[in-house]
């Protein structure tokens, strides 16, 4: 099992994924956001767990203030999350061509029985 978790800020979320799979024993590459430039391939994959719209953290502050938090356009979009990871939520969680937003450990759950 090959879980990758892209991470643009510690968050709580974030630190409860890393306790699901560390529980688990399963090995996790963590991506941080702020040096990893994503590929819009991974972004698609991304936005199958639930849509590009969905993948914008709208709660944070600082997304917020730049103007992508209010683009509806999917090609805008997602131009703007290649440019600036960090408007993404923390974390999504990537195994093979499946994905997650945020904390799903029924999802993850499945992924683990699947081996």
């Amino acid at each position: 099992m090959n879980i990758q978790m892209y991470v643009s800020k510690k968050n709580f979320d974030v630190q409860k994924a890393e306790r699901f799979f560390k529980e688990r024993r399963i090995s996790v590459q963590v991506m941080d956001l702020k040096k990893h430039r994503l590929g819009e391939r991974e972004v698609q994959v991304m936005a199958r767990a639930g849509g590009l719209q969905n993948l914008i953290d709208r709660e944070d502050k600082k997304v917020k203030e730049h103007p992508a938090c209010y683009y509806n356009q999917d090609s805008l979009l997602l131009a703007a999350i290649l440019e600036t990871p960090w408007l993404l939520k923390s974390p999504i969680l990537r195994n093979g061509s499946k994905a997650t937003v945020g904390y799903q450990p029924d999802v993850w759950e499945e992924w683990v029985k699947q081996g």
